[in-house]
């Protein structure tokens, strides 16, 4: 880490539930209500067919695997996950959803492991198991000594930023979701209401209420991030709605767009000197052997390292370290595996003057073109 740069580790989904939890050391109620699966052990099965063994119990490590070294040595003054999980023994399954993630909160040291500054929870699966199981959620985070943002007790919890101290100033990070990422609008969060922040569409008049929430907190020196659940699952076409909505933030003042949703990549883009993120693709999950949108390589994922000047916020460099999934792990992905999601981000993202690199070491840097 240099001393001249603020550095974010940036990820899109964590999702530490269903087959992840029943490998960690107290596994939780493998119960699901799913078309195909009624029992969260057949994704661990599934895994196991595809790339061997998992070992049972793992260390609450593991998940990570080699992503943890990387982020031992970039040293990153602040670390942003999307937690895409309950974290809740509660059976309430959520009525109307084909898929439920929760994680029993006696594995809460799996995501502490990573030492997340905050944990964004704006997203279609934090209230899987009711407001009850997000209530527990909540508590297990706060008693961990971790940060929760974008969902809350109220509608005042549920919008306050996390605040992280660095180069002379603070890092705010604000989270939002929409109903395009899969979020019932029940769940937004209201004065009297548990929920998540929730924005009902990309309008030039939602752009703004952010960017006045933003305003209201940010001051001179500070840098701000948006992180935001959006978007459908797979492909690479963006609206241009949404691109709209991205520089709209910017304009009023956004530092960082930090956009989750999609199971891959989606397009880079350097706007106004500041980073977009339109997609940052899966972290951590239990997709391996699930057949379907085999083009897209889930198992495939990337580590984002930002760096901006403390002050302005302007990106200085974006290093984005390519992984893959193999036993429900991080591994380091390998040359060929590499150089794909090079060209697959170069492909994307030429129409926003983006160009992706790799540098000795093998990171994928970002060129302006």
């Amino acid at each position: 880490m240099r001393a001249d740069q603020v550095t974010l580790f940036l990820c899109g989904d964590v999702m530490l539930g269903r087959g992840v939890d029943q490998i960690l050391p107290y596994p939780g109620d493998p119960a699901l209500r799913e078309m195909c699966f009624r029992d969260a052990r057949a994704y661990v099965e599934l895994a196991e067919a595809v790339n061997g063994r998992i070992p049972r119990p793992v260390d609450f490590s593991w998940p990570w695997g080699e992503a943890l070294p990387v982020l031992e040595e970039a040293a990153p003054d602040a670390r942003v996950v999307n937690l895409e999980t309950s974290v809740t023994r509660s059976n309430e399954f959520a009525p109307g959803k084909s898929v439920h993630y929760r994680m029993n909160p006696a594995n809460i040291p799996c995501l502490a492991a990573v030492r997340p500054d905050a944990c964004v929870l704006a997203n279609n699966h934090v209230l899987d198991f009711g407001r009850l199981g997000l209530e527990e959620s909540l508590d297990a985070l706060a008693g961990a000594g971790l940060w929760a943002v974008g969902a809350g007790r109220d509608a005042d919890e549920a919008r306050r930023p996390a605040v992280v101290t660095a180069g002379g100033g603070r890092i705010l990070i604000f989270s939002f979701g929409m109903e395009s990422s899969g979020i019932p609008p029940g769940w937004a969060a209201a004065p009297d209401r548990s929920g998540v922040d929730f924005v009902p569409a990309l309008s030039d008049a939602r752009a703004a209420e952010v960017v006045g929430r933003v305003r209201r907190v940010k001051g001179p020196g500070d840098i701000a991030v948006v992180s935001v659940h959006w978007g459908s699952n797979w492909g690479y076409h963006l609206a241009r709605e949404q691109v709209r909505f991205a520089h709209a933030l910017v304009d009023g003042g956004v530092d960082v767009v930090h956009g989750h949703s999609s199971h891959h990549p989606r397009p880079v883009e350097v706007y106004r000197g500041r980073l977009i993120l339109y997609g940052s693709g899966d972290f951590v999950d239990d997709y391996e052997g699930i057949a379907g949108y085999e083009e897209y390589r889930d198992d495939l994922r990337l580590l984002y390292l930002v760096s901006m000047e403390p002050g302005s916020g302007r990106l200085t460099e974006l290093r984005m370290v390519p992984m893959q999934a193999r036993r429900m792990r991080l591994h380091h992905a390998g040359n060929d595996d590499s150089e794909w999601l090079r060209a697959v981000l170069n492909r994307i993202s030429r129409d926003f003057g983006s160009h992706v690199d790799r540098d000795p070491g093998g990171a994928l840097t970002l060129r302006r073109t």
